[in-house]
């Protein structure tokens, strides 16, 4: 039995041996795709925070030495007292009118008042300037007052001062509604001064100014209420360069022509006036100037405003009349 079962496990395995082996898988080349690589990833954008620079400490700074021949820089008491000494005004001959000193006015000056005992200075704000307040250094050994003079636009406020004795000094510090003025009082036994005021030289100017630009709007309106509307021509042209102060327009009433300029020309930058004759050649012309306008007492074809030498800046005005008989003969 046992032989039996050796034999056909003999005849099985021969068996398997014999039965062919499965052969190879074919691959179809003609559908082949051939692998793309992908692209790489784009970095992100990474966000820098910068941290604060260390600062030198000052243990860690070395002194730098001064120059040859520089000059050491002043000590605070030394700065103060050269300060003080430069911005002092002193009373002079040529500021007195009959009594009394007149100073021009700059903000941060010390002006000089000379008192003596038993005299009273006479300190004049501006008329209509308001009296806010006094103060004094030493208002035991000065006597230190105030009054005012006239009323309404005209009312003026005083500051009286007066010292008890002579060889005395302190400082004064007057505030109003419109400035501050700051007074280096010194008592005297010889001599005192009655009386001091200012003149404002900022307030002078803008007062001319605005006296300017009103008489040049009169001069505007007067300009333009002696023109007749009905018989006005602005058929004119500005040709040539464009200055800052080109004409703004050319019109005229049939009698006169007006050149009016911009309101921001100043009379350094007016241009003179030449009218051009019929064979081109220029020839000065009589004109006003009132305001901003140049008013020619005659009419013409062509002038120019003509500025400066080389290179000369030159606008020309013409008509249209003279502009239509200029292309047609070529000129």
């Amino acid at each position: 039995m046992t032989r039996f079962l050796l034999a056909s496990s003999a005849t099985a395995l021969l068996a398997a041996c014999a039965t062919p082996l499965p052969t190879e898988p074919v691959i179809d080349t003609g559908n082949f795709i051939a692998a793309i690589p992908l692209a790489e990833p784009k970095p992100e954008r990474v966000e820098t925070v910068e941290t604060a620079i260390a600062l030198p400490l000052p243990g860690q700074l070395k002194p730098v030495e001064p120059a040859a021949g520089k000059k050491s820089p002043k000590t605070p008491t030394a700065a103060i007292k050269e300060g003080r000494a430069g911005a002092v005004v002193e009373p002079s001959s040529d500021g007195f009118v009959n009594a009394v000193q007149i100073y021009p006015y700059t903000e941060g000056a010390l002006y000089r008042l000379y008192a003596s005992p038993g005299q009273v200075t006479d300190v004049a704000l501006q008329p209509g300037e308001s009296l806010v307040s006094v103060s004094a250094g030493d208002t035991v050994r000065w006597v230190v007052g105030d009054t005012a003079s006239g009323s309404g636009s005209a009312a003026r406020a005083h500051i009286l001062v007066k010292p008890v004795a002579a060889g005395l000094r302190t400082n004064l510090m007057i505030a109003t509604d419109r400035r501050t003025y700051h007074l280096e009082l010194e008592s005297t036994a010889s001599t005192y001064m009655a009386a001091l005021s200012w003149r404002y030289p900022q307030d002078e100017l803008a007062g001319l100014a605005a006296r300017n630009s009103s008489a040049a709007a009169q001069d505007a309106i007067s300009v333009e209420r002696g023109v007749s509307l009905e018989t006005l021509n602005f058929d004119y042209r500005l040709t040539g360069d464009t200055p800052a102060w080109k004409p703004v327009r050319v019109f005229d009433d049939g009698r006169q022509v007006f050149i009016q300029m911009p309101a921001s020309i100043s009379a350094s930058e007016m241009p003179p006036l030449f009218v051009l004759s019929s064979a081109g050649e220029a020839e000065l012309v009589n004109y006003r100037v009132r305001g901003s306008y140049y008013i020619v007492d005659r009419l013409f074809g062509a002038a120019e405003l003509r500025h400066g030498t080389k290179p000369q800046t030159v606008v020309r005005i013409s008509t249209a009349s003279a502009t239509r008989k200029s292309r047609w003969f070529g000129g």
